[in-house]
């Protein structure tokens, strides 16, 4: 049985978060052309055979209870942004990953992934139950280890050689966690962060 019940809508002011299907698909390829985005990614999305594989796997994980993957939507113009999802999923310890986020360099450091965050987050906390939510990224990758430090995130340490990218070189990855005692601290910052960018 699934610990996560589809389909799960997750709306805020800015973003809302759609569970992914085939007619998104062709947006998000256009979109994971900027290979911005795949700099720290240990797969290089901007390929379209790549990044289809990749979601197309989603969906069926999606069916066996191994991952949930969301469509980001920009709430203002109706235009799909990015993607992020849950993974790493195991509810008899009731923890899982939020992982796999990326959208438009536009949307970088303007608050949607911040509020896609705070959805994510009180979903997983307050109608999952979830005791342990962990967070990933490249060693190296400076923006998103101050944006999950940001959210209120504890960094744990590096895992070496965690995995192979696309290009052969090794991944040092550092890991982070929000467990279920910090997450009313945790919220607090993330409501705050909100109401501080308008």
């Amino acid at each position: 049985m699934n610990w996560i019940h589809h389909p799960v809508i997750l709306e805020g002011e800015r973003v809302l978060l759609t569970p992914l299907t085939k007619e998104h698909f062709n947006d998000l390829f256009a979109i994971a052309k900027d290979p911005k985005i795949w700099e720290f990614i240990s797969i290089n999305g901007a390929d379209e055979a790549v990044m289809q594989r990749h979601l197309q796997s989603a969906l069926l994980k999606r069916a066996t209870g191994e991952q949930y993957a969301f469509t980001v939507i920009d709430r203002k113009t109706g235009n799909i942004i990015g993607c992020t999802l849950f993974h790493n999923i195991y509810p008899e310890h009731r923890k899982l990953e939020i992982g796999w986020t990326w959208y438009a360099p536009q949307y970088w450091r303007t608050g949607y992934n911040r509020e896609c965050k705070l959805l994510l987050l009180t979903h997983c906390f307050e109608v999952m139950n979830a005791v342990r939510v962990q967070l990933q990224t490249d060693e190296n990758n400076v923006r998103s280890r101050t944006a999950i430090l940001g959210i209120g995130a504890t960094f744990e340490g590096i895992l070496r050689k965690e995995r192979i990218r696309s290009n052969g070189a090794f991944r040092n990855t550092a890991m982070f966690s929000i467990i279920d005692d910090e997450w009313p601290a945790a919220k607090k910052k993330l409501m705050d962060g909100l109401r501080a960018e308008g």
